[in-house]
């Protein structure tokens, strides 16, 4: 049990007591639109067992994808306790993770609820997820010509991955970012400048998945705000370069016995060689499975498919999966067993995802692919990047969507998105991410104008 836990056991006064002593003034009840971007209402500390019983009131249709109408009862945020975390840029206030309550029960249509369903069918098996994702994103600054430029005024290379003059000259805010993420018991092990121009990848420890998804969403705004201290800003579009490699979030997933903490996933004695366990490549079969309909959710945005192609960096191809298909420690496919086994990589992730909606409907798929008892076959070891569309056709690999509209058409039509968001959040989000598509398509761009304008 750790320090939190057990201060949360002993109740909200210890709690307070604990906030109080750290110089903590003000509480932060948050909680995610249908993006994963934290909103909330603030409180002063001596109102904390008010805002633990969840006085504090939002209007759903003020927020995007919310399924409410203006004149529908207010939702109520109901914090975790165990979630509290002081801001390390500004330590008077204290965040925490809060479920949406609504006419005194959890909201359906509530993201944390959705990912808390999800893993409380796992938990009646006897599962439990755990997850880690590699934070990917830029660090950039406004520029009245350009628009944007890296914080680096060093000339860009072609191959700017694992640049170390590039990551000293970013390691101001990098460093405070680590410190504060250090802090907050994350435990960071690796951190690199990536193959994009002012592109990094924070690495640390894998936590359970819902504790995951509160310090993912937590992480975007935390580097946000100490970019801006810096005079950069953060960001976590997909692709924000035509021709640089785009930001990844790939979830790396394993189940646990919930007894006794056991990796379900760890096998070394697996004949296919990659150390997974016959429970781990039936969760992955089901992933596999659905994951046309994924893609909608753990690539949310019309600019994540520019990620997802095959060739689009100047350093050679993007890293990207770009397949429907699984492999060893080989990063041509979508699904990845790294090396050492024991868990399994999604890497059509990206860091715009909703981290409570993706993990919630991945862990559906990976549980119905344990019931099912289906097989993947055999992992695909070889470049997937060099097959030519015949022998794809003949492997029975096929492309992941190449849009958010086909993603988004894959996701309507799967049984299991109704199963895992409920009727009212399904409807909700297809309809929103249908909106999102027609306002790309019929917006004239900059590209079309240099081509056609002058053409005929």
């Amino acid at each position: 049990m750790t320090t939190m836990d057990a201060i949360v056991k002993n109740g909200p006064t210890e709690l307070e007591n604990k906030l109080v002593g750290e110089g903590v003034k003000y509480l932060l009840a948050s909680y995610v639109d249908m993006h994963g971007v934290s909103k909330g209402k603030s409180v002063p500390i001596a109102h904390l067992d008010r805002m633990m019983a969840g006085s504090e009131l939002c209007t759903g249709a003020a927020l995007d994808g919310i399924p409410q109408d203006v004149s529908d009862e207010e939702v109520a945020a109901h914090p975790d306790p165990a979630s509290c975390a002081v801001l390390p840029w500004n330590k008077d206030v204290a965040w925490f993770a809060s479920d949406l309550w609504c006419q005194g029960k959890p909201f359906e249509a509530c993201s944390r609820n959705i990912l808390k369903r999800a893993l409380a069918k796992a938990e009646a098996l006897g599962y439990g997820l755990n997850l880690g994702m590699e934070a990917e994103f830029f660090v950039l600054q406004d520029d009245p010509v350009l628009g944007f430029k890296p914080l680096s005024d060093r000339k860009n290379l072609e191959k700017p991955a694992y640049d170390v003059a590039r990551t000293l000259d970013n390691l101001g805010w990098i460093g405070e970012l680590i410190d504060s993420m250090n802090s907050l018991g994350w435990d960071v092990y690796s951190f690199d400048h990536e193959d994009g121009i002012g592109q990094f990848e924070i690495d640390f420890r894998y936590f359970d998945a819902l504790s995951m998804a509160d310090k993912f969403v937590f992480f975007r705004m935390m580097a946000h705000e100490i970019a801006r201290k810096h005079g950069g800003f953060a960001t976590f579009m997909p692709k924000p370069y035509g021709d640089r490699a785009g930001s990844g979030a790939h979830f790396n997933m394993s189940l646990f016995d919930k007894k006794s903490s056991k990796n379900l996933f760890a096998d070394a004695s697996d004949a296919r060689g990659c150390g997974l366990s016959k429970l781990g490549y039936q969760f992955l079969a089901g992933i596999l499975k659905h994951l046309p309909a994924i893609c909608a959710v753990v690539a949310p945005t019309v600019n994540s498919y520019k990620r997802l192609v095959l060739k689009g960096s100047m350093s050679g191809f993007t890293w990207a999966p770009v397949w429907a298909c699984y492999g060893n420690n080989n990063r041509t496919n979508t699904l990845r067993i790294p090396l050492g086994g024991g868990r399994v990589e999604l890497r059509a992730t990206d860091s715009s995802c909703n981290p409570y909606l993706g993990a919630a409907l991945v862990l559906a798929a990976g549980l119905e692919g344990i019931s099912q008892e289906l097989d993947p076959g055999d992992p695909h070891t070889e470049n997937m990047y060099l097959k030519s569309e015949a022998e794809l056709k003949e492997l029975g690999v096929f492309h992941l969507p190449r849009t958010l509209e086909e993603a988004v058409d894959a996701f309507d039509a799967d049984p299991l998105s109704e199963a895992t968001f409920g009727p009212a959040m399904k409807k909700a989000w297809v309809d929103f991410k249908r909106d999102e598509w027609l306002s790309y398509i019929n917006h004239v761009s900059d590209w079309e104008r240099a081509r056609y304008l002058k053409f005929y």
